[in-house]
C-alpha cells in the first residue's frame, strides 16, 4: 500500500464500521478489525471469496463503476455474515494514480429487524382490522370516516370503502343526529366510551342497533384529532331479547289467564307467584301476598308440611313432583276451597331446591255436578222401582180381573134364582158389591201404572240430548271418554214426556260409561227418517255377549255383579219408548262396543 494511504488506514482502523479496501484485481488490500470480526481475516484474498464465499466474481458486482470514479450507496444482506449492511463504496486514488475501491460496511441488522417487526405488526394489525367480525373505524372530529373495515361496510350496507368515507357521520349514519353530539361530548370528557347503545341506519335507511366503543386520538399538542374504536351490531341480540320478552309475556299470559290457581313460593315459604285464578278462588289479592305472605297461611295447620313430605319422597313417578293430591285451602274470608293440587320442586343447575310451584284445581263445579248426578241417579232408581211396581201391579191387575169378572157373572146368575125378599139375596148383593169395589180398585191400579198422558208435549230431542250429555260431560272427561255429536239441525219435535225421555238417555249414557272403564268414545247422532226421529247412541266399550242380547230389556236382568239398582233400567227404557209409539233396538259384539237405535214418531199438531 502506498505511503499516502497510511494516514487514512489509521483512521479506518479506529472506525466502528467495517472498512475494506480492494484493488482493481479484486484483491483485499485492507480490512479493519470490525470487518475481520464479521468476515474473518481475508487480507490478500479475493473480495468475492472473502465477503461472499464465492469462487468467481459476483454477477451483481458494481466494482467497475467505482473504479471509474462513481460513489455507490446501497443496502444488502450478506449471507456469510448473516447481517444487513448499509454499504458505501468510494473510489480511492493513490498518489501514483492507482484506483482502489473503499467499502464501508455499517451493520443495520438491528434496524432492519425492527423495521420488519414493525411492518409485520402493521400487516397483522391490518389483517385484524379487515378480518375482525365487528366494525372497526377511524374518524375525524369534523364527522368523516378516515378508515373502516369490511365488516363495518357490510354491517351498514355500503358496497365500497370510497363511498363510505364520503358520508356525513351525524346525518347519514346516526338514526338520530343529536346522538352524535352526545357521543362526542362523552368521549372528549372521559377520553373514551364503552358499549354506548345508539341506533345507526344502513345506506337504505334500515335502523341498526349497535354498541359503540372508542377512544380519543390526540396530536402532539394534546388537541383532539378524531376517534377510533369498534362498533358491534346488536340486531341479533335485540331480536333475541325481543323473542325472550315475547316468550316471557306469553308464559305470563298463560299463567295469569289459567283457569286453575297457580302459585309459587321460595324455600322459606314466601309467595313469589300468585295468578288471577288464585285471587278469584282464594280471595287474596296478588299485591297483598307476593313477597308478603307465607304459603303455609293458606293451608290448614300441618298440611303444607305434608305436601312437602310427599314431594320429597319417591312414592311418585319422579321425586320432586306431585301429580294429584287432594287438599283444602283456607280462603281470605275464612271459608275453604277443596280441590286437587299438582305440585313440583324447582331446582337450580346444581340440583339445589330453590322454589315450589303448585297448580290447584277447584272442585266446586265438579262436586256440584256430582251432587246433581247423584240426585238424578237416585231419582232414576226411584223411578225404576216405581216403574217395576207399576208393571207388577199391572200384571197382577190383569191376572185378577178375569177371575173377578167370572165371580161377578156367577153372582149375577145366582141373584136371578133367589127372590129379592130372601135373606140370602142380601148376602149375594153384599158379595157382589165387594167384588165390584175390588174391580174398581184394580182399574185404578191399572190407571196408576200407565204413563200420565197429560205430561206429553212437543219436545226437541236435540235439546234433551244436550242437557243429558252436559250432565255427564265432566264424569266422561275424567274417565277419558270422548263425546262425538252429530245432531241434525231443524228436527221436528216429538210428542213425549220430557222426564221419561231424560230417564231413557240417563240410563243409556250411564251404561255406556260403565262399559268403558278405561276410556273410549261415545257417539250420539240424530236424524229424521220416514216421519220418525232416529237417535243412535254408540259406545266403544266392552260390548254385550251374544247370549245376553235378547235379555237386556227384560225386567230384573243384569250382567253386573254389584249394582245400586234392581236391573230394571233398560226394561223401563223399553217400556217408555214403546208407550210413546217408538222402538228401541241394540246391536253389539263382545269387546267391540254397543249401538242403541231409538225411533220416535214426530209430533203431528191437531188439525
Amino acid at each position: 500500500m502506498k505511503d499516502d494511504l497510511q494516514k487514512l488506514i489509521t483512521i479506518f482502523k479506529a472506525m466502528a464500521d467495517g472498512v475494506c479496501i480492494v484493488n482493481q484485481d479484486f484483491t483485499v488490500e485492507f480490512m479493519n478489525s470490525v470487518m475481520v470480526d464479521n468476515f474473518c481475516d481475508g487480507l490478500g484474498g479475493k473480495c468475492y471469496e472473502v465477503l461472499e464465499s464465492r469462487g468467481e466474481i459476483c454477477t451483481r458486482c458494481e466494482a467497475a463503476r467505482v473504479f471509474n470514479g462513481e460513489t455507490l450507496h446501497h443496502e444488502a444482506y450478506n449471507k456469510k455474515a448473516d447481517k444487513f449492511f448499509d454499504i458505501v463504496e468510494i473510489p480511492l486514488k493513490s498518489d501514483d494514480g492507482t484506483v482502489f475501491k473503499l467499502s464501508i460496511f455499517r451493520d443495520v441488522s438491528s434496524k432492519k429487524r425492527q423495521e420488519e417487526k414493525l411492518k409485520d405488526s402493521e400487516r397483522q394489525y391490518r389483517r385484524l382490522f379487515e378480518q375482525v367480525g365487528c366494525g372497526v373505524y377511524i374518524s375525524s372530529k369534523i364527522g368523516k370516516f378516515l378508515d373502516a373495515n369490511v365488516a363495518l361496510l357490510g354491517m351498514l350496507g355500503y358496497p365500497n370503502r370510497e363511498e363510505f368515507l364520503e358520508i356525513d357521520i351525524a346525518n347519514d349514519l346516526y338514526l338520530r343526529p343529536e346522538d352524535r353530539q352526545k357521543f362526542m361530548e362523552t368521549i372528549e370528557r372521559e377520553g373514551r366510551v364503552i358499549d354506548l347503545e345508539v341506533d345507526f341506519k344502513k345506506k337504505d335507511g334500515t335502523p341498526v342497533p349497535v354498541l359503540l366503543t372508542g377512544h380519543v386520538c390526540y396530536d402532539h399538542k394534546g388537541l383532539v384529532l378524531g376517534y377510533e374504536g369498534i362498533i358491534v351490531n346488536q340486531t341479533h341480540r335485540k331480536q333475541m331479547e325481543r323473542e325472550v320478552r315475547e316468550t316471557n309475556d306469553f308464559l305470563n299470559n298463560i299463567i295469569h289467564n289459567s283457569a286453575n290457581a297457580i302459585m309459587a313460593a321460595d324455600m322459606k315459604g314466601t309467595i313469589i307467584l300468585w295468578n288471577q285464578s288464585a285471587e278469584e278462588i282464594l280471595g287474596y289479592k296478588t299485591k297483598d301476598v307476593v313477597g308478603k305472605l307465607n304459603i303455609t297461611k293458606v293451608y290448614p295447620e300441618g298440611m303444607a308440611k305434608k305436601v312437602m313430605e310427599k314431594l320429597r319422597t319417591s312414592e311418585n313417578d319422579r321425586k320432586g313432583r306431585l301429580k294429584f293430591y287432594p287438599v283444602v285451602f283456607i280462603k281470605e274470608d275464612g271459608g275453604i276451597a277443596e280441590g286437587n293440587l299438582a305440585a313440583s320442586i324447582v331446582y337450580d343447575e346444581n340440583h339445589y331446591e330453590i322454589a315450589t310451584v303448585g297448580i290447584f284445581t277447584d272442585l266446586k263445579e265438579r262436586l256440584e255436578m256430582e251432587r246433581r248426578l247423584k240426585t238424578a241417579q237416585e231419582q232414576l232408581l226411584q223411578s225404576e222401582k216405581l216403574a217395576a211396581m207399576g208393571r207388577l201391579t199391572s200384571q197382577i191387575a190383569h191376572e185378577l180381573n178375569n177371575p173377578l169378572y167370572g165371580i161377578m157373572n156367577t153372582l149375577e146368575l145366582m141373584k136371578t134364582e133367589i127372590s129379592p125378599d130372601n135373606k140370602r139375596r142380601k148376602l149375594l148383593d153384599m158379595a157382589l158389591s165387594e167384588i165390584v169395589r175390588l174391580s174398581e180398585l184394580l182399574r185404578k191400579m191399572l190407571t196408576f201404572s200407565k204413563p200420565d198422558q197429560k205430561e206429553r208435549q212437543p219436545v226437541d230431542i236435540n235439546t234433551i240430548l244436550d242437557e243429558m250429555l252436559l250432565l255427564h260431560e265432566k264424569q266422561f272427561r275424567e274417565n277419558d271418554i270422548l263425546i262425538s255429536m252429530a245432531l241434525s239441525d231443524g228436527l221436528v219435535p216429538v210428542n213425549a214426556s220430557r222426564n221419561q225421555l231424560r230417564q231413557v238417555f240417563i240410563n243409556i249414557f250411564k251404561n255406556a260409561g260403565d262399559a268403558m272403564p278405561k276410556g273410549g268414545t261415545l257417539t250420539v247422532k240424530t236424524r229424521a227418517e220416514n216421519g220418525e226421529i232416529v237417535i243412535e247412541i254408540t259406545d266403544t266399550g266392552l260390548g254385550i255377549k251374544k247370549e245376553n242380547l235378547n235379555k237386556i230389556f227384560d225386567a230384573f236382568f243384569t250382567t253386573k255383579s254389584s249394582v245400586k239398582g234392581v236391573g230394571l233400567g233398560l226394561s223401563v227404557c223399553y217400556g217408555f219408548i214403546v208407550e210413546h209409539g217408538g222402538t228401541i233396538n241394540v246391536t253389539s259384539e263382545e269387546g267391540a262396543g254397543a249401538n242403541f237405535t231409538i225411533t220416535l214418531p214426530v209430533h203431528i199438531p191437531p188439525q
